[in-house]
């Protein structure tokens, strides 16, 4: 009878399929599904009955979930199989997303006569997103002005005192320029304007954590906001890119610094 063991494998070298590295799928890693070409970034890794899977988010907040299927993903150009990552025991004290220690089953604190203005929407819930645990245990309320036009009226109003010191941060404070002018007419040592020289706040989210080479320059004369979706393929929405780049902002690492520093600065004044 004929042997039924076979010889080595005859296959030439170059048909043979090379063994895909394998890629923890850590958030925020950014990857390529092979067969749709949909790119995105990790959200989250699940188990299901089918088998594990993995939800992509594109740059306009898109979500896709797929198949962790073995050389079912590009990294970089190359040909990956994504796996789920492993767990990573905790080291040291758990942090806030400001970096603070945080304090497990701390309660809100009462809030203080003390505020902190920021001027837009979008600038506090930013300052919510990172500060957010931070000011609660302080029990620092954050508010928002409509614009800085306002500000003398809002200080007068508010009427700040050593026990109730008021805290206000504006976009654009460079030499020359409106909002600087407007800031000189406060004077009253119990309010501290600082501000960040960004045009907007969605400057002062660090590009690299949206998934951007840099934040476009948009001709003077433009909306900014606009411009900026223009300039990166996105849809004039201004809300719902606003929540895309809100989305990619999970601690103080995601913030300019120019940006951090003010905040802190306004946190310590008011609760000081």
């Amino acid at each position: 009878m004929r042997s039924r063991e076979y010889g080595p494998d005859l296959t030439p070298p170059w048909k043979k399929t090379a063994p895909a590295p394998e890629v923890p799928a850590d958030p925020d890693l950014v990857v390529e599904e092979v067969a749709t070409g949909f790119c995105g970034a990790v959200i989250r890794c699940e188990k299901t009955a089918q088998g594990p899977t993995v939800t992509l988010e594109d740059r306009f907040g898109k979500h896709r979930v797929f198949p962790m299927e073995p050389r079912g993903f590009l990294l970089e150009g190359r040909v990956v199989t994504l796996v789920r990552p492993q767990q990573r025991a905790a080291r040291g004290p758990a942090r806030t997303a400001s970096g603070s220690v945080a304090v497990p089953g701390a309660r809100a604190r009462v809030a203080r006569a003390g505020r902190i203005y920021v001027e837009g929407r979008h600038d506090a819930e930013l300052v919510e997103r990172v500060w957010g645990d931070d000011l609660r245990i302080e029990g620092v309320v954050v508010e928002y002005l409509e614009g800085i036009d306002d500000l003398p009226s809002i200080v007068r109003d508010f009427a700040p005192a050593p026990d109730a010191r008021l805290g206000v941060l504006v976009d654009h404070l460079v030499p020359g320029s409106k909002e600087s002018r407007i800031a000189a007419e406060v004077t009253d040592a119990n309010v501290l304007v600082v501000g960040h020289p960004y045009i907007d706040v969605w400057e002062a989210v660090k590009p690299a954590s949206v998934g951007i080479a840099g934040w476009p320059s948009v001709p003077h004369g433009q909306d900014w906001k606009k411009g900026v979706c223009r300039s990166l393929g996105w849809p004039e929405n201004t809300g719902a890119a606003w929540q895309h780049i809100l989305g990619r902002v999970r601690s103080y690492k995601d913030v300019e610094p120019a940006l951090l520093g003010r905040v802190e600065e306004l946190i310590d004044f008011v609760t000081g």
